[in-house]
């Protein structure tokens, strides 16, 4: 089934209702759809390098939206929607444990998610059941998925093809490693002050 999701929302990037898409499959990924945006993004900046400020602004901009209704999800249909999509990806145990973390750390999580391949929505329904401040969640949210499709977008206006294979296969390694090592950084100056 993943597999056809996949395949349906690649092939969206050579329609003329492509920017529609592009907005729709960002906006849903935020709250609830298995396939990020990036396998729309990455055909359409290859194919309109021009066009790649647009197209990342776009993503980021219905993304953010999308978060909004993975909030509310999480705020007001906790119980009747959020649990099971966290079930469907495996994270409903996980509530309890993290929820008291999550009040004070919640803004890092997000801004993790938001830049790397971890599910974001899990993190938006999160936030929204836990009551993490919203416009702490919503800064880290526009700072996190700008910070992602910009990168990605310029990256594939500038290198193109190649870019393309390198961003598949290692960005998101690379973006867990630079958020491991900065929020180690910010550890270690709370633990030594």
């Amino acid at each position: 089934m993943l597999r056809r999701t996949y395949a349906w929302t690649m092939s969206l990037a050579g329609t003329r209702h492509a920017d529609k898409a592009l907005a729709g499959v960002s906006f849903i990924e935020s709250s609830f759809f298995p396939i990020p945006p990036d396998v729309l993004l990455i055909p359409m900046v290859i194919a309109r390098r021009l066009d790649w400020l647009r197209l990342a602004l776009v993503c980021t901009i219905a993304s953010v939206l999308g978060a909004i209704l993975g909030y509310a999800i999480g705020m007001f249909l906790f119980d009747i929607v959020g649990r099971p999509i966290l079930a469907f990806y495996g994270k409903e145990d996980a509530f309890e444990q993290v929820a008291g973390w999550y009040n004070t750390w919640g803004g890092w999580g997000v801004l993790f998610a938001a830049i790397t391949p971890f599910p974001y929505k899990v993190l938006t329904i999160f936030s929204g059941a836990t009551g993490l401040d919203f416009v702490v969640f919503i800064l880290v949210s526009i700072i996190g998925r700008a910070t992602r499709f910009f990168l990605v977008a310029f990256l594939l206006k500038r290198y193109g093809e190649p870019i393309r294979i390198f961003v598949e296969k290692y960005l998101g390694l690379l973006f867990t490693l630079f958020m491991v090592l900065l929020l180690g950084g910010f550890y270690l100056v709370k633990v030594i002050l």
